[in-house]
């Protein structure tokens, strides 16, 4: 019995081994599996990681922040898409493409932008929080009432689109309000067409239109033309963007009695661009106020061609126009030409920090009873074939009325520098422990994307020659928003070097670890801010440390350009020194932030006009200037 007893325990216990260990061994089994399915040599991700130990030296921990931009595609995905590619055939796939790998795509046709149902259009419409909607003919004959549009395109959005087309048109009575419209978007294209065409009275107001935009492309085109009396004001319209255009064509033509008031437009904003085409071209009695436009701003380009052609009776105002612009570029050509008692005021007209350029050619030309005043404007000014009868010149300035200061020209007052984002340049004393200082927004603004693998971007077109191909590939139509998007990105990247620089622009992580590799060598670190902790506030400086024991050294730094899939504009910076830095809260004194700074040690050769003189008040190689590295941007230089 305790015999039988004993076999019976014994055969349960080698049973219960027997099954531990299968249930071990398959877990286990289970495990390598999933882990080979992770670990799949074929992904992007790995080829990366493989690239990387062959191509850099040290064993440091691997950049979890650059690694993290690998492309997504597996590798069944990349392989197809790579044969696409070889075979010119990707954009016969591209929402696919797109959507798997990651990328920041514009698809502009019609059919984006979902239609308004057109119910009960007659009455009044709040459109709160909305975006990316098809508005066209809505409000078209509409006898009174008003539609708000407040925080429409919700703030922070990625690609901010709408169509107003034929909006209002034909209407008597009709407001319209555009407040806070597309805030902090990163891709802003509405479109304007024929809106208000042929409208009677009552307004359009856009208040605080596209604020802080990265890349605004707005279009009216015959926005209010043939309308009687339809009141438009723009106020605060595109502040503090950066890069986009806007286009007025035929805006109010043959409108009667048109007021247009633009206040604080592309105020302290980053290389707009306005183009004015045929505006008010033969309008009766158009009165257009244009106050504190492009004031503050940096390097503004706006052209005025044709604007008040053939009209009469027109009275035009520029109020502290450009007041205080770092460069700029102004053209008024065939303004106000065969027109009939044309008032036009220039007051505190480009009164620049740094000259800008102005051309007016053929400037009232040919018209009857015009009046013309300039006063207190501006320097660098051409007229050519200029109305003489009727044009008063008071308060010109030249250079001999503006202070000189180490050789730097500048205009005096304190508000030179207001364009330049405060924190955005200092200097290397102030990277001290204990230091309090303004940190200016370092959050990164362009679009989440990913690297293409390389074996895919070497077989995409990438030059100016290749535009044509290029837009084929990601179904740019011309004159679009993508268009501009991949023309800027092109043109970024084929510009010349300046003196002592070498750049390269890379649209894989195995392009820019060969471009660093080639500047530094194979023994290389790459080091970025750990976060967006501080932003645009008051921080106080902790421990501070020197890269490269503090020497002055050289490093490549690399800086997104907005593009489809990530593309970054790398170039070697020589004579600098490289600090990291802890960031903490002003009162509580707890580390926030772990910074990474740049200070250029030799600024020899920049541009007087560079924003950090304007900020810190010097010139080109009397400072050097330090700055942050910003989220997303990096810096490599070589290992400790």
């Amino acid at each position: 019995m305790d015999r039988r007893v004993k076999l019976k325990n014994i055969s349960f216990f080698c049973f219960f081994l027997f099954f531990s260990a299968s249930s071990v061994t398959a877990t286990d089994a289970s495990a390598r599996s999933s882990t080979r399915k992770k670990e799949s040599p074929f992904t992007a991700k790995a080829s990366l990681i493989r690239y990387w130990n062959k191509h850099i030296s040290n064993n440091l921990p691997k950049p979890s922040f650059l690694l993290s931009k690998a492309s997504p595609l597996s590798a069944v995905d990349a392989a197809v898409f790579t044969k696409l590619a070889s075979q010119k055939a990707l954009s016969s796939q591209l929402p696919a493409f797109c959507s798997a790998a990651n990328l920041f795509c514009l698809f502009e046709d019609s059919t984006t932008s979902q239609a308004v149902a057109k119910h009960d259009q007659q009455a009044d419409s709040n459109f709160a929080l909305y975006t990316n909607k098809n508005f066209a003919n809505y409000g078209e004959a509409r006898l009174g009432g008003a539609d708000v549009f407040k925080n429409y395109s919700s703030a922070g959005a990625n690609f901010a689109t709408g169509s107003f087309t034929r909006y209002s048109r034909s209407s008597t009575g009709h407001n319209e309000d555009f407040t806070h419209y597309a805030n902090d978007a990163n891709v802003a294209s509405p479109n304007f067409t024929s809106y208000a065409s042929g409208s009677t009275g009552s307004s359009g107001d856009f208040t605080s239109y596209a604020p802080r935009v990265n890349v605004p492309d707005l279009r009216f085109t015959s926005y209010d033309s043939s309308s009687n009396n339809h009141k438009l004001t723009f106020t605060s319209y595109v502040p503090d963007t950066n890069s986009g255009n806007e286009a007025f064509t035929s805006y109010s033509k043959n409108g009667n009695g048109v007021p247009v008031d633009f206040t604080s437009y592309g105020d302290t904003s980053n290389v707009i661009g306005s183009t004015f085409t045929g505006y008010g071209e033969l309008g009766n009695a158009a009165n257009d106020s244009f106050k504190a436009y492009s004031s503050d701003a940096n390097n503004p380009t706006n052209n005025f061609r044709s604007y008040g052609v053939g009209g009469h009776a027109g009275l035009d105002s520029f109020s502290s126009y450009r007041d205080r612009a770092n460069d700029g570029t102004d053209t008024f050509q065939s303004y106000g030409k065969n027109s009939n008692s044309e008032k036009t005021n220039f007051v505190n007209y480009g009164k620049s920090f740094n000259e800008g350029i102005d051309t007016f050619k053929e400037y009232g030309k040919g018209s009857t009873g015009a009046e013309v005043g300039f006063k207190i404007y501006g320097v660098n000014n051409t007229f050519k074939d200029y109305i003489q009868k009727g044009v008063t010149f008071a308060g010109y300035t030249n250079s001999s009325s503006m202070e000189e200061e180490d050789g730097a020209t500048k205009v005096s007052g304190n508000s030179v520098n207001r364009w330049v984002e405060p924190g955005k340049f200092f200097r290397e004393h102030m990277l001290k422990e204990g230091t309090v200082m303004k940190m200016p927004d370092i959050r990164d603004k362009m679009p989440r994307r990913s690297f293409l693998p390389r074996p895919i971007s070497s077989r995409l077109p990438f030059s100016s020659h290749q535009l044509s191909e290029l837009k084929e590939v990601f179904h740019a139509e011309d004159n679009s928003t993508l268009e501009r998007v991949l023309v800027n990105a092109l043109a970024e990247c084929e510009r010349d070097p300046s003196h002592g620089e070498t750049k390269r622009c890379v649209g894989s992580i195995e392009d820019m670890i060969d471009f660093a590799v080639s500047v530094l060598g194979n023994n290389v670190v790459v080091r970025t801010t750990e976060n967006v902790g501080g932003s645009r506030k008051d921080v106080m400086i902790g421990e501070v440390k020197g890269i490269n024991g503090g020497k002055v050294t050289k490093s490549v730094s690399c800086h997104q350009s907005l593009y489809p899939s990530l593309l970054y504009y790398c170039h070697s910076v020589p004579k600098v020194r490289v600090y990291t830095a802890d960031i903490l809260d002003v009162e509580s004194k707890i580390k926030i932030n772990h910074g990474v700074a740049i200070c250029h040690v030799d600024t020899s050769a920049w541009s007087p006009g560079h924003g950090a003189f304007v900020a810190l008040g010097s010139s080109p190689g009397h400072i050097e200037v330090c700055h942050w590295i910003f989220e997303n941007d990096m810096t490599w230089a070589t290992a400790d």
